[in-house]
């Protein structure tokens, strides 16, 4: 874990660091932000998933997390979406597949299954690391994201009930074996058997059961992707209703899909996890 960049922001630090991933089996890129708390004492954490297309800088300089992490004392973990490299696989040609569009799976079909372990990565690899050489509370941690993160945020929380204390996202695609961008990679990513899709696809996965403590999503009205039927938030409004599962969808009006409908309502993410992360 090499630390290649260090910024003072709201009285904590902004690091960037690479490392040798044994999940990726490439050199990977990821941001934390420390918050000042950190420098008297181990904080809780907050995992943030980012969307297609995206690394782990598009949030770290757009959403304005570090300032709520500052005020609440919660460190941001910002990995990035997807292993990459002159050697990992890629289809330069298409946003939503190959580097930049790991879509938090484990993929099992070649040529992906060698590097694209991102559901690995971020639940094992990276918290190992990050706990083991930072000052943060091990197993003390909560998931976010955004799109495609928040997909990988609401998998990642109900595939592993307890290893998060709260789970919330923004826009995200929620049904992906019912959704354009889900059945145009995981059919390459997974295989044809979409029995395996679904253990990637959050509505799927609390019909079949899961369940974790409490979910917050908001999503704008506005959104063009909401349009699409790319995100699906009543396929897993109703399923969650079906199985009790504990989760608030907010739709707020005239919001679209960008950071700039994140940074509106960040801080009362904040405010919802560090009632569980703090409390």
């Amino acid at each position: 874990m090499k630390e290649i960049e260090s910024i003072k922001e709201s009285g904590g630090f902004l690091n960037r660091y690479t490392h040798e991933s044994s999940s990726c089996q490439c050199e990977m890129t990821f941001s934390v932000y420390l918050p000042p708390q950190a420098d008297k004492g181990k904080v809780p954490t907050l995992y943030w998933l980012s969307g297609l297309t995206c690394s782990d800088d598009n949030a770290r300089t757009k959403a304005g997390a570090q300032r709520y992490a500052a005020e609440y004392g919660i460190a941001v973990v910002f990995p990035d979406t997807s292993p990459r490299g002159d050697e990992v696989s890629d289809e330069p040609e298409r946003y939503d597949l190959g580097q930049g569009a790991g879509f938090y799976v484990n993929a099992t079909q070649s040529p992906w299954s060698k590097n694209y372990q991102m559901y690995d990565y971020v639940i094992n690899e990276l918290p190992a690391l990050v706990e083991a050489n930072l000052p943060l509370l091990p197993d003390v941690k909560s998931v976010s994201g955004h799109s495609m993160g928040g997909h990988g945020a609401l998998i990642c929380g109900l595939k592993n009930p307890g290893a998060f204390r709260s789970v919330s996202a923004f826009s995200p695609i929620t049904n992906p074996v019912n959704g354009g961008w889900g059945q145009g990679c995981f059919g390459l990513y997974l295989g044809e058997d979409k029995s395996a899709w679904e253990e990637y696809d959050a509505t799927c996965l609390v019909k079949a059961g899961a369940k974790v403590s409490d979910i917050l999503i908001d999503q704008g009205d506005a959104d063009e992707f909401l349009h699409e039927g790319q995100l699906l938030p009543e396929n897993f409004e109703a399923a969650c209703t079906e199985q009790g599962q504990s989760c608030t969808i907010r739709m707020q009006p005239g919001y679209d899909h960008s950071y700039h409908f994140i940074a509106s309502f960040l801080g009362e993410h904040f405010a919802f996890h560090a009632g569980y992360l703090k409390g």
